[in-house]
């Protein structure tokens, strides 16, 4: 079953200084319990935007219902 949640991250590679902060829906495909490790989630977000991941700091995430 998967899960959808709601996440704010921040891009802290230089070419994004300007506007490094963004929000957006992940879809994962089981889910995560609240206090589990977010690595999942940066994962995700650095694949769809081609990015490494350590260059994508994850702010905020809560499932969506």
């Amino acid at each position: 079953m998967s899960a959808k949640y709601y996440t704010q991250f921040i891009l802290t590679d230089a070419d994004y200084r300007g506007g490094n902060e963004f929000c957006g829906v992940v879809e994962l495909n089981c889910p995560m319990e609240q206090n589990s490790d977010s690595r999942d989630i940066v994962a995700i977000l650095a694949r769809n935007f081609d990015l490494q991941k350590d260059i994508v700091k994850l702010v905020s995430w809560s499932r969506l219902h």
